[in-house]
């Protein structure tokens, strides 16, 4: 296992971090967001020798005992370079990291693997979680499949299909008026009350260290390089934090001398995120209305920490609409074969607006991460285009009469 040597709480928008004792860290989840520092060296990274460990490959970096016990395979997600995208993008280096190949099509499922490892070595019997969706499907099945109890809170608004897969798996599922905060609140004095391992994100430090695997991974399957760019989709802004805190390790083992620059994308009706980064107000609390439900955060959690991972990588925010993310969800579907939902696509539908605001040269080798499959909220992946759907007899003929006309 890798062994944690100091914690650090990231305490205000300014980044000002304050050193904290590993007996601290449950207090202090609430004042700020924690991260784990190891003792860091090129010991710590994997040997070049590839091997079926997934996400697991990176032990050393990860503050859990030898894994042993959680039984669904995580990480090792494909880098993709599909070149038709790259020839509508206009980018000859661009890569997808395609996180719908995780067991429940999210890039959720690595904190959900490393919080129920944990879960699975102590003894605990119960864990819960809040979530706009893709989190509390990847805890239910996680925890079905480890044989432990996942008690669920989800805004009353949660998509049907998602809700229906969480019931599925066996969770226990409580829909909360009030939105996203008011399950996470509940969620978190439910976890407190009953004893039950809290997996929220951002709360949780151990979810940043199994997201910072995603970096790791992009760095190995990249020749052991770092990327120029990479985008993300933006909600809490954890997924962010922790490539950026992977690639962080990555410097300070001397793999590398210089970090990304990671563009955060958020919905446009949902930017509370972008709004603070340009100075418009505090990353605290906006309307919703998008379609992104799994980026549509309005008062994000991790807001210091992701604020400071921006800065700290000379990255920036960018908010995309509803229709830019549909436009990138056909378009993922045609040309890669890539059945993604709104938040997935968001960060792809953000290539476009980085090209025209000079945040992105076309020249650059840059990676966007795809974190969510379609196939758990199908509504959006009807296809715009009716003129390939033809309806014929059963004889060979008229399917060429078809053909010639279209």
């Amino acid at each position: 296992m890798g062994t944690v040597i100091s914690a650090k709480v990231v305490l205000d928008d300014s980044g000002l971090e304050r050193p904290v004792s590993l007996e601290q860290v449950g207090e202090v989840s609430s004042m700020g967001r924690v991260e784990f520092m190891y003792s860091y060296g090129p010991h710590l990274l994997p040997p070049l020798a590839p091997s079926n460990d997934g996400m697991w490959r990176y032990q050393a970096l990860l503050p859990v005992q030898n894994k042993a016990r959680y039984p669904l395979a995580v990480g090792a997600t494909p880098l993709l370079a599909p070149a038709n995208l790259r020839a509508q993008a206009g980018i000859a280096s661009l890569w997808l990291k395609d996180e719908t190949r995780s067991p429940t099509g999210s890039n959720k499922d690595r904190a959900t693997a490393i919080v129920l490892e944990q879960a699975l070595q102590d003894g605990v019997r119960t864990v819960t979680c809040a979530s706009t969706g893709n989190v509390a499907v990847s805890l239910a099945a996680g925890a079905a499949a480890s044989g432990i109890e996942a008690v669920i809170f989800v805004p009353a608004c949660v998509a049907d299909a998602k809700l229906q897969l969480m019931l599925l798996s066996g969770a226990k599922v409580f829909k909360v008026a009030g939105g996203y905060e008011a399950a996470v609140e509940l969620s978190r004095q439910a976890a407190c009350t009953f004893g039950w391992y809290d997996r929220n994100t951002g709360y949780n430090p151990c979810t940043l260290e199994a997201k910072k695997t995603v970096a790791l991974e992009i760095w190995e399957q990249l020749g052991r390089q770092v990327p120029d760019v990479v985008l993300c989709p933006v909600g809490d802004g954890v997924t962010l934090s922790g490539i950026a805190k992977g690639f962080r390790e990555l410097m300070w083992c001397g793999a590398t001398e210089r970090l990304p620059r990671l563009i955060g994308v958020q919905a446009e009706g949902c930017q509370p995120l972008k709004r603070a980064w340009e100075g418009r107000d505090q990353a605290t609390s906006m309307p919703t209305g998008t379609i992104a439900d799994g980026i549509a955060v309005a008062a994000p959690i991790n807001a210091p920490m992701v604020l400071r991972d921006v800065r700290e990588s000379g990255g920036s925010f960018i908010a995309v609409s509803d229709r830019a993310m549909l436009q990138a969800i056909s378009v993922l579907a045609a040309e890669g074969g890539i059945w993604v939902e709104p938040a997935g696509a968001a960060a792809f539908a953000g290539v476009a607006c980085a090209l025209t605001t000079g945040l992105l040269e076309r020249n650059e080798r840059v990676v966007v991460l795809i974190t969510g499959t379609g196939l758990k909220n199908p509504r959006y992946l009807s296809s715009r285009d009716c003129n390939s759907l033809y309806e014929v007899e059963a004889t060979l003929e008229e399917v060429e009469r078809s053909l010639v006309h279209c």
